[in-house]
């Protein structure tokens, strides 16, 4: 063991650091030479590395963190890190395994495979060995939460893309987003549904230090009550794991629920638990297991009426309602509506290998005045619904003749959109509008008066 130290001084971290730089580790060895010497190899490399001494300290050590990877030695004094192993897993244990032994025989390899031990080190090791080891070790954890959350997300159609936007209300959620990423504080975003509360809190999570570390989106209104406990907090079935629920999956990440004005009695009274001890037990389990999260809520619900009608618990509500942050109608940043369109006629045309239609002043006009109830998610249906048809609408047909950047961009044709939208708003005062505005009624009049000339805008005079 000496000479395999003495070799491990300046290893090369090419090719390792990657999943380590990330990771928490324990370290459970009754040997001071043989744990010093993994601590040497592991502390520069990963982001926690916590060393026991003995199995009953360890265990200790379990019930105080949640850990990525555990490096057991077999053979210690008064038990057996397989016997060990058995009954963390009995309790609710969810880590990677890697077992060093100086004695290793077939039966002891079936009964290691039995408990989920990843890999196997025979001792005496290399540093470059052990380091192989924790780094297959490490992708096989991080790929299977990977394609398990992946597979969720493509069954949900997880909502991606950039906040788009220029309007004043919408830079009021970007300002309030950078305040709150550097922090834990819980968010409860609410706004009507199709507003954006999911791309905001994604928004919110990359702009975070955990941006690199798991989002995951539970849609509460969606989840079966019977399956509740095992979705979110995992199962532990006959001793051994049987699941991995979301909230360790998100560990070190963000969890986003959604929807939550639909959560049942028993998932609000789990979820609060949660909230308040930072721990999670799996269905089955005894370990009630410390979790690194950050929890983001959403809702187009009164939560304020659900507490009052004893649908929501008020003690739940008060731990979600750290912040608020409201997202804004369409129709309350409709400056924002031209680029929308364009922006999803372009990504839409791609994903969906069709033409894109033309989007002229006429139409982008038209798209401007219509309230859109249904928000952002109104818009892009509708755009996608026009792509697969091969025209818009008959009420958002335009026979304009400027399309493209120049329809989008041009001065004149972005002042005529606010300023009929403005009309539209003030239900057709042009005093009122002027004033809003800022310009003279004369202005207004005479406005109106060239686009009636040339048959645009109409229908405001």
């Amino acid at each position: 063991m000496q000479a395999a130290s003495s070799k491990t001084t300046v290893e090369t971290t090419a090719g390792f650091d990657s999943k380590l730089m990330g990771a928490s580790v324990l370290i459970v060895d009754d040997e001071p030479g043989m744990r010093n010497f993994l601590a040497k190899i592991l502390t520069p490399r990963v982001k926690r590395l916590v060393e026991a001494a003995s199995p009953a300290e360890a265990t200790k050590k379990l019930d105080e963190a949640h850990f990525d990877l555990v490096i057991l030695d077999n053979i210690m004094p008064g038990t057996t890190g397989l016997n060990w192993l058995t009954e963390q897993r009995r309790r609710g244990f969810f880590a990677e395994v890697i077992m060093i032994t100086a004695y290793a025989d077939l039966e002891t390899a079936i009964a290691a495979l039995r408990v989920g031990v990843s890999d196997f080190v025979l001792k005496p090791f290399r540093a470059n060995q052990i380091l192989s080891a924790v780094d297959r070790a490490l992708d096989r954890k991080f790929l299977r939460r990977d394609n398990t959350l992946l597979r969720r997300e493509l069954g949900d159609e997880a909502v991606r893309g950039p906040l788009l936007g220029h309007s004043e209300a919408l830079e009021e959620v970007r300002e309030m987003l950078v305040k709150l990423a550097p922090l834990s504080t819980s968010v409860l975003f609410t706004g009507f549904s199709g507003t954006g509360k999911e791309l905001a809190a994604r928004h919110l999570h990359a702009l975070s230090d955990r941006a690199e570390m798991p989002f995951v989106a539970v849609n509460c209104a969606a989840l079966d009550p019977d399956q509740i406990p095992t979705e979110l907090f995992g199962a532990v079935v006959d001793g051994k794991p049987l699941k991995q629920g979301l909230l360790l999956l998100a560990d070190g990440g963000t969890l986003f629920l959604d929807e939550v004005g639909h959560m049942s009695e028993a998932l609000q009274a789990a979820l609060l638990r949660v909230l308040e001890d930072k721990r999670v037990r799996a269905a089955g389990g005894e370990r009630e297991i410390p979790l690194n999260l950050r929890f983001l809520f959403a809702t187009n619900a009164d939560l304020e009426a659900a507490v009052s009608d004893g649908r929501m618990r008020k003690d739940l509500y008060h731990r979600m309602n750290v912040v608020n942050l409201h997202m804004p109608s369409l129709s309350d940043r409709s400056e924002d509506i031209v680029e929308l369109a364009s922006h999803f006629m372009a990504k839409l045309s791609r994903e969906l290998a069709m033409p894109p239609l033309d989007l002229n002043e006429d139409t982008l006009l038209k798209l401007r005045r219509y309230d859109w109830p249904g928000n952002v998610r109104e818009l892009r249906n509708l755009i996608e619904r026009s792509l697969i048809l091969g025209a818009f609408p008959e009420e958002f047909v335009g026979n304009g003749q400027v399309t493209g950047d120049k329809a989008v961009e041009n001065l004149d044709l972005v002042a005529q959109r606010h300023i009929l939208h403005i009309l539209d708003i003030c239900g057709g005062n042009r005093a009122e509008a002027a004033r809003r505005l800022g310009v003279s009624r004369k202005t207004i009049d005479r406005k109106l008066s060239s686009w009636a000339d040339i048959g645009q805008g109409s229908d405001a005079l």
